[in-house]
């Protein structure tokens, strides 16, 4: 369950934050191997221009180096520790293989210190492994799913998410996404076995303003409370609502479909909605 606080200051009034019980003891600094520098450009371009609105300042942050390709293979690894990665949402696990190679992975739902993971193509169905999507169970939920062979997995690696393998033939497996979409993959993609960790992130509420600019995030106005001149939503007699929602620059938004047509689809089995 998430932590909710006693109102004993307004910012703590509305405050829920999630209780990370699977976090591991103590204050160990990470492997300075697995750390990098962040640069920040608070949402500038090249040429100093913001193309990203709201993004500026927060803490300082360094990098962890994830393992999203898994490609150590059949080479077993311990968990040596769940942690904390403030660039996204869910935790990571600090990996100790037998070699003497540590690596952080996205830590999946329910992984603990001292279970043993590692990446064949042998049947060995637990969570944190990582194996092809043709040597996978029907019905696997996996996370951390590669789109091209090779490439690192990049679909479903925000907090408490999993997808579903429902289907194989042609080559290809048929996975259903976080978002209803079922979907065809190559099946010499590469998958984590488990959901990812961190589920109860979602239910958290940041209580008040100056949280948010820890995080980096900088105040958004309303574009209903900005003159014509700034945004489509703006001016009017009283209160106008802007009956047609659009972004600054008069895109349509809130349904408004932006995906390009020259994308292919035939990949897509089942739309999410």
């Amino acid at each position: 369950m998430p932590k909710i606080f006693r109102p004993v200051t307004p910012g703590q009034r509305k405050l829920v934050l999630p209780v990370h019980t699977e976090l591991s003891p103590g204050d160990k600094p990470a492997p300075k191997s697995l750390l990098a520098p962040k640069r920040r450009t608070n949402g500038r371009n090249h040429s100093g221009h913001i193309t990203c609105r709201h993004k500026g300042g927060g803490h300082k942050q360094m990098l962890r180096l994830i393992d999203f390709k898994r490609d150590k293979e059949n080479i077993p690894a311990k968990v040596a520790a769940v942690e904390y990665d403030p660039n996204r949402s869910a935790l990571i696990a600090l990996l100790y293989y037998k070699d003497g190679d540590k690596r952080y992975i996205l830590a999946p739902q329910g992984i603990k210190v001292g279970d043993v993971v590692s990446t064949s193509d042998e049947p060995v169905y637990q969570i944190g492994c990582c194996m092809k999507l043709k040597f996978m169970p029907l019905g696997s939920v996996i996370h951390n799913i590669e789109i091209y062979p090779g490439k690192g997995g990049q679909l479903v690696r925000s907090a408490g998410l999993s997808a579903q393998i429902l289907a194989r033939a042609n080559g290809y497996a048929t996975v259903r996404m976080p978002s209803g979409e079922v979907r065809m993959i190559h099946e010499n993609c590469k998958a984590t076995f488990g959901s990812v960790s961190n589920a109860e992130h979602n239910l958290r509420v940041i209580g008040k303003a100056g949280r948010s600019r820890w995080l980096g995030i900088r105040p958004t106005v309303r574009g209903v409370a900005m003159n014509p001149v700034d945004h489509p939503h703006g001016g009017g007699e009283g209160r106008g609502k802007g009956n047609h929602p659009q972004t600054p620059w008069a895109q349509f938004t809130k349904g408004f479909r932006t995906r390009s047509t020259k994308k292919t689809r035939k990949w897509i089995v089942k739309e999410r909605r």
